[in-house]
């Protein structure tokens, strides 16, 4: 196995975004490519109950209440089980279930596999983004992150041209081989995984030091030695911050109370709130229906909103793009204030065009082009905000002992959320009509104050920076404390992460592990480190 370990530098850092990216992108794949499912015509000739709207609901989202499960056991069990296994049993779980789904005949096993490649998806996707920000450096830890959604996106709209493509063959073959096509991704990442190391935070975390200085080596460079400054640097300053929070830990009960130094309920409550924003702005009720939405609310036919379906995913991966160029540089708190906005403003267009064609009061016909116009829009909107910031967000936000937990917490948040808007969004469509987008309109302008208020910025800070955030500004509130709202590293922050770094070092001289010359080069590296930031 020792080919495996060599390695290191930027090729180890791509190769763990290659593990991430491909297993965010089986979740976008499989998101995007029910939605051509369900209307394939030799589809419902085998699955004929799907034609009940409640049916169809329920077909599509039990993937989410699978992958809301699959989040809850990550939730409970990830810390122990470490990011790579956590990610090789979601592995496993999506095979088995995307087979299932394959070689279904029946809609008990169409649901049952769907259940089960979402339980797998609910725990990639919970430990995916952690692992891909405990091994990356604060000033590209957004990118990267930001990089395995992009790959989420990029598929998405794969499976989006897929189904129009597709269109034309007819048969079993219209809906079984895209569902077949997502095996293609489990290939990659089981190659990839063999590569890459367990996260050193995580290694850190259950007292296995030698390896997570190994790893820090690794990740630093090429040929970087575990006595580098700038390795030293690292691990004290991790290991420090691992040694405060055990010190200052309290019992479940004080923290769900609020009464913990470092505030780790508020912390996870503040990540699954990006989460439930995401959701609730609606964008798996046009994720998977947006062609049946295009067919029975805008008046296209069949290829037509297939066409339309995949323009839409084109558009989508644009703005993925784009939302990579920007994440960093204007931070999380402007993209999420900008993208509930924006999108808040689509879904209005769109409801008040869908009802003056409704109603009589304009042509019927092109008020459906304004409408599907304005959900592009909203997913150009969107794909630069909400669809990628909660996932960054939540794998910053909480401390070391909770990341897991927290991030895990996030991802049940979502699935749950999706499952209640996929469940309900035909039903809602056929009674609400124009009123089912107003309705996303309000909610997603609610959202404005919430974040303006609550949410600390978390861009260019290092991640164990974000104990020092709530430990200094116990207020929930934010919106009057720059160091909690300016994208640049407040100096606060700087001062906190070198005392950290001294006191590490000093008890490691006092053991007599470091000599006071080597204290004086670690002192140094750290300072060339936040500069880096």
């Amino acid at each position: 196995m020792a080919v495996f370990n060599n390695l290191s530098g930027n090729w180890l850092i791509a190769t763990i975004t290659v593990v991430n990216a491909a297993s965010m992108s089986w979740f976008g794949y499989d998101q995007g490519v029910f939605s051509g499912v369900l209307i394939s015509s030799d589809f419902k000739y085998w699955f004929p109950e799907t034609n009940k709207a409640n049916i169809s609901g329920i077909t599509s989202s039990c993937f989410s209440l699978g992958a809301f499960c699959g989040a809850i056991f990550a939730f409970t069990l990830g810390d122990k089980l470490g990011r790579k296994k956590t990610i090789s049993l979601g592995l496993i779980c999506n095979a088995v279930g995307a087979i299932l789904q394959i070689v279904s005949w029946h809609l008990p096993q169409m649901i049952i596999g769907r259940i089960i490649n979402g339980f797998g998806m609910g725990l990639t996707s919970s430990t995916c983004p952690v692992f891909q920000a405990e091994c990356s450096r604060p000033n590209v830890r957004g990118k990267l992150v930001v990089v395995q959604s992009l790959c989420n996106t990029a598929a998405f709209c794969l499976a989006n041209w897929m189904n129009y493509g597709l269109y034309f063959t007819g048969g079993a073959l219209q809906w079984r081989f895209p569902l077949g096509f997502q095996l293609i991704f489990p290939v990659i990442v089981s190659i990839a995984l063999l590569f890459v190391p367990e996260s050193p935070r995580w290694l850190l975390l259950q007292d296995r030091h030698e390896e997570a200085l190994e790893v820090i080596a690794r990740l630093e460079g090429k040929g970087v030695s575990i006595h580098d400054e700038r390795v030293t640097a690292e691990f004290l300053s991790i290991r420090t911050a691992i040694h405060q929070e055990r010190k200052e830990r309290v019992p479940t009960k004080d923290v769900l109370l609020f009464r913990d130094k470092t505030q780790n309920f508020r912390r996870l409550l503040l990540s699954a709130g990006t989460q439930f924003m995401q959701q609730f702005s609606g964008v798996n009720a046009l994720g998977y229906y947006l062609p049946t939405l295009l067919q029975q609310s805008v008046g296209f036919d069949q290829q037509m909103a297939r066409l339309m379906t995949g323009v839409n995913g084109t558009i989508y991966l644009f703005a993925a793009f784009c939302c990579l160029f920007i994440i960093d540089r204007f931070g999380r708190r402007k993209m999420m204030l900008y993208g509930s906005s924006t999108m808040g403003s689509c879904y209005l267009i769109a409801s008040m065009c869908l009802r003056a064609g409704q109603t009589g009061q304009a042509d019927k016909k092109q008020m459906g082009n304004v409408t599907t116009a304005m959900f592009f829009m909203y997913y150009f909107f969107y794909g630069t905000s909400f669809a990628k910031v909660p996932w960054v967000y939540n794998s910053e936000i909480n401390s070391l002992g909770w990341r897991t937990r927290g991030a895990a917490a996030a991802t049940a948040t979502n699935w749950l959320g999706g499952f209640i808007v996929t469940q309900f969004t035909k039903v809602g469509v056929d009674n609400l009509m124009w009123r089912f987008y107003l309705m996303f309109a309000i909610i997603c302008w609610a959202y404005l104050p919430v974040v303006w208020a609550l949410y600390p910025e978390t861009s260019r800070r290092t991640l164990e920076d974000m104990d020092e955030i709530f430990m200094s500004n116990p207020s929930p509130f934010v919106f009057n404390n720059r160091d909690l709202t300016q994208r640049r590293r407040p100096q606060a922050f700087i001062d906190a992460e070198a005392r950290r770094i001294d006191e590490g070092a000093t008890s490691e001289v006092g053991q007599g592990v470091l000599e006071h010359k080597d204290l004086e080069n670690v002192k140094a590296a750290h300072v060339e480190a936040s500069q880096r930031v």
